[in-house]
């Protein structure tokens, strides 16, 4: 009888550090993602800036754009809450997409190669963003899904695993189309 009691404890105590290994992993998995989220909003957030400068070069009299890109990217990489984030992150894109579509109205801003370079690095760093924020949401996914399945529910909240937020934006900004020709 006995042994029977051990057998039934050591596979207990085996399966409670099994679940708890897949909850640390899952989060890790979640982490990571989140981490490769901020890198790229970052990044984003530093290329506003040499943006703004070149188009200002160009435009002068769009100050008022100037001002709300510079006051809505702030306000982004203040934010402290996911759900902060995302929806100041949104809000960001509604004028960055304005000034990226200001070279429209200006030939020479349109053929100035930093500009077009500066284009094609917020082009390709919203596809990074993009990707992350499906890396990070697909790992949340597994995550709560883990968290709120039988048994490993009845043992994350002890662990103090909870589910976690998903990180949703808008689309990402509209770029002009720089190809020249067909």
């Amino acid at each position: 009888m006995t042994w029977v009691l051990f057998v039934i404890l050591v596979v207990f105590a085996a399966l409670v550090i099994w679940i708890f290994n897949k909850l640390v992993a899952a989060r890790q998995l979640v982490e990571n993602g989140w981490s490769d989220i901020e890198v790229q909003l970052k990044r984003r957030a530093d290329l506003i800036p040499r943006i703004i400068d070149t188009v200002k070069a160009y435009a002068k009299h769009e100050k008022n754009l100037f001002l709300e890109v510079t006051e809505k990217r702030n306000r982004a990489l203040n934010a402290d809450v996911m759900s902060d984030r995302a929806a100041a992150e949104a809000a960001l894109k509604r004028p960055l997409s304005r000034l990226m579509a200001v070279a429209e109205d200006y030939p020479d801003l349109k053929a100035n190669e930093n500009f077009l370079d500066l284009q094609d690095e917020l082009s390709d760093t919203e596809n990074k963003i993009e990707y992350s924020r499906r890396f990070y949401n697909g790992a949340v996914r597994e995550k709560n899904t883990l968290v709120q399945s039988f048994p490993v529910n009845l043992l994350a909240g002890i662990f103090g695993f909870g589910a976690r937020e998903y990180f949703e934006m808008d689309e990402a900004v509209a770029l002009p189309d720089t190809s020249f020709g067909d």
